[in-house]
């Protein structure tokens, strides 16, 4: 079975043709077992992007991982950018760290 992060990965590029791609697990930072692949931060560029607002984006990534969403994804951090939003800002916040299930 494909590890998760790779599933999102190849997913995604399939989708999108992005011109930079990054998912980052951050399952660790969350109340969940050890080598969990359940919360996920994605920063996705891409010319597919472009003229869209961030909810026509983020509807358009939940369709490409529709059987990770399925599954074992709990949560997906989105940061999705047209190549000149991303020239400009080549960024993205950090995460918050739970303060759920007993880790605070």
């Amino acid at each position: 079975m494909q590890p998760v992060q790779a599933s999102i990965e190849q997913a995604l590029t399939e989708q999108f043709t992005p011109m930079y791609l990054r998912v980052v697990n951050e399952s660790h930072k969350h109340s969940v077992p050890p080598n969990s692949e359940t919360h996920f931060k994605v920063t996705l560029v891409s010319e597919a992007l472009l003229g869209k607002r961030q909810v026509q984006r983020h509807q358009l990534v939940y369709g490409a991982l529709t059987e990770q969403l399925k599954g074992p994804v709990h949560a997906l951090a989105l940061h999705t950018f047209s190549p000149d939003e991303w020239a400009e800002e080549q960024q993205v916040p950090d995460s918050p760290h739970c303060l759920g299930g007993g880790k605070h």
